[in-house]
């Protein structure tokens, strides 16, 4: 399908359409053998993951510093050890709702920052600067995805850990975020960069340069599940007697169409997440669920038959 289309689509929707049936592949190939998804990858090296938890969004109305602190007070009290919170709104900003979060959650919760390249070089290194000393686990897409020599001179002149990836395509766009010594931490999105298939090829590629992988997980709880399932299979980078849990992105917004469309079998508890042992990916789709989100202009019986089928 790659190279049928590579003259047109290298990169964006149609490789995200790629990666969702790579995806669904590895699944019915799970169910097949009877093997969760994560044996059939090679095996379950990581039996507990520590996912972050991302939330902390802007929002308009009220006072956002006290509905942030309370957001990562809550999470905190979930159990969870890291979250991650969003920048961008200006450096004085930025700094102020940084500082006040640092100081909420205290110094045993890990803290990442995330400007989905909000920021021009020269910005996004003056926001660095600024909060390094709020112990900053990294800073994400910090400049245009299409800045490697931003994102190389930021992560030269800065101690917070660059982190980026979720807009590159296959292991071609992280060979380039690599070759530029661009990141720190890769960040593939399993439902766009090629799917599970094409996410263990970065991941090899990423340690080759050693590298970590965290990879950006958004969506349903499909794209979670397959995260789970990937992380179980990482390699420790680099492996020693006594090593931190791996960690992925947990979207804790509200998202309907995330919970009432999809069934999961991943339970958190305290902050930790125990890898399935259910066949295949352990989700399930409610298609009843999933007609009311249907484009009802081009949804017909005959489109129904065929989901249902």
């Amino acid at each position: 399908m790659y190279r049928r289309s590579m003259d047109y689509a290298r990169s964006g929707s149609l490789q995200a359409a790629i990666s969702a049936i790579d995806v669904a592949l590895w699944d019915i190939k799970g169910k097949i053998f009877n093997q969760p998804v994560s044996v059939m990858l090679g095996g379950v090296k990581n039996h507990v993951i520590e996912p972050y938890a991302t939330g902390l969004y802007f929002t308009r109305g009220g006072n956002l510093l006290e509905k942030l602190v309370e957001e990562a007070l809550l999470y905190k009290s979930q159990g969870f050890k890291a979250t991650k919170m969003k920048v961008g709104l200006g450096i004085t900003e930025d700094v102020k709702y940084v500082a006040a979060i640092r100081e909420a959650i205290g110094g045993d919760m890990k803290l990442m920052i995330d400007s989905n390249h909000a920021y021009s070089y020269k910005e996004a290194i003056e926001l660095a600067k600024k909060v390094e000393k709020y112990d900053i686990s990294w800073f994400e897409e910090p400049v245009s995805p299409e800045d490697y020599d931003g994102y190389r001179r930021l992560r030269e002149n800065t101690l917070i850990p660059i982190a980026g990836g979720e807009c590159e395509y296959l292991k071609f766009g992280f060979k380039r975020l690599l070759e530029n010594d661009c990141i720190d931490i890769a960040q593939p999105d399993i439902c766009a960069a090629g799917g599970l298939t094409e996410a263990k090829r970065i991941a090899v590629l990423a340690q080759a340069y050693n590298k970590d992988v965290v990879p950006h997980t958004w969506g349903t709880w499909i794209a979670i599940s397959a995260a789970v399932h990937f992380v179980a299979n990482l390699d420790q980078n680099p492996g020693r007697m006594y090593n931190e849990l791996p960690t992925m992105e947990l979207d804790r917004t509200e998202n309907a169409l995330r919970d009432e469309v999809t069934q999961h079998q991943i339970i958190i508890e305290q902050g930790q997440l125990q890898v399935p042992q259910l066949p295949g990916l352990g989700v399930e789709v409610d298609i009843d669920a999933l007609e009311k989100y249907l484009d009802k202009e081009t949804h017909n019986d005959e489109t129904r038959l065929k989901i249902r089928s």
